[in-house]
């Protein structure tokens, strides 16, 4: 629940916008992930559908439209690490 003039801010992983690095990002959190999970906790499917569900999230902009379409005002959002994560927020009047 979020007052009036309340600001919404929510951090999530997201789509690399430079085709060549997304397939970099693509090779090490397909391939390395996974791996290291298994190693430190011996648990490789949850950090297998990690991985898959981060790919599965909807793009910067489509999340954008998401939060616009549900009622908040000036929406934006800020690409960290190349893209890797972005920063959304949005708010409500």
């Amino acid at each position: 629940v979020l007052k009036p003039g309340g600001r919404f801010m929510c951090l999530e992983f997201s789509t690399i916008p430079q085709p060549l690095l997304a397939k970099a990002y693509d090779l090490y959190s397909f391939n390395v992930i996974p791996a290291l999970g298994k190693a430190i906790t011996g648990d490789r499917d949850s950090y297998q559908y990690l991985v898959e569900s981060i790919r599965k999230f909807p793009d910067q902009e489509r999340f954008a439209a998401m939060i616009a379409d549900a009622g908040f005002a000036r929406v934006g959002y800020r690409n960290l690490t190349l893209g890797v994560a972005a920063l959304h927020s949005g708010w409500r009047l």
